[in-house]
């Protein structure tokens, strides 16, 4: 009996040790290939805070306007815009003319679309527009033309502005380019489609 048993445990043996040789030469092979073809996504979402970051480097901004109103522009609040795929921008403004008796105090809300830009690979702010314009009683009467500055320097300040910028590895692979496609905002973030050039 002992006979018997000493050459089944032999062929045990060999046999665990053919799997275990076998197991040994295909996990370099499936790691090779797991760093050799890796995923790449359909699709990058940045979130709201990359792009308060982003947009938070611009200020404080302080401009003069046709050289009769003085304007600061600081603390900006951006915000996701999903049902009109925008993005807005809400900045504390601070007024300064001879035509008014002291400063005057508001907030500037404006939005913006987005776009990609493919020269600088960035995901830039296109088309900015000042939605709304909120300024102390004082300064009422002149609300026409505070709000042509606030659009003029919406414009000059935020039009064509980098929120993101990807890095040349995230659009290439296998030498294969790849480019940004649809930009959806979210909710929760910014979703930018990758599709092949």
């Amino acid at each position: 009996m002992t006979q018997s048993a000493a050459p089944a445990r032999r062929r045990f043996l060999i046999s665990t040790l053919s799997l275990c040789a076998a197991a040994s030469v295909t996990a370099p092979l499936a790691a090779c290939a797991t760093s050799t073809f890796p995923f790449i996504p359909d699709h990058y979402t940045f979130s709201q805070k990359q792009v308060q970051d982003a947009v938070q480097r611009k200020f404080p901004y302080q401009r003069t306007v046709s050289q009769v109103l003085d304007v600061a522009l600081s603390n900006p609040v951006v915000g996701l815009l999903p049902d009109t795929n925008r993005v807005s921008v809400r900045v504390d403004a601070r007024l300064a003319s001879p035509f008014l008796q002291q400063p005057v105090n508001g907030v500037l809300t404006l939005s913006s679309q987005l776009e990609y830009d493919p020269q600088s690979r960035s995901v830039v702010l296109r088309s900015p527009n000042v939605d709304n314009v909120s300024v102390d009683g004082n300064a009422q009467a002149y609300a026409q033309q505070i709000n042509a500055a606030a659009a003029l320097m919406a414009t000059q300040l935020l039009a064509n502005y980098p929120v993101y910028t990807f890095k040349p590895e995230q659009l290439q692979f296998a030498g294969v380019n790849y480019e940004p496609g649809t930009i959806t905002v979210l909710t929760n973030g910014i979703r930018v489609q990758i599709v092949e050039k």
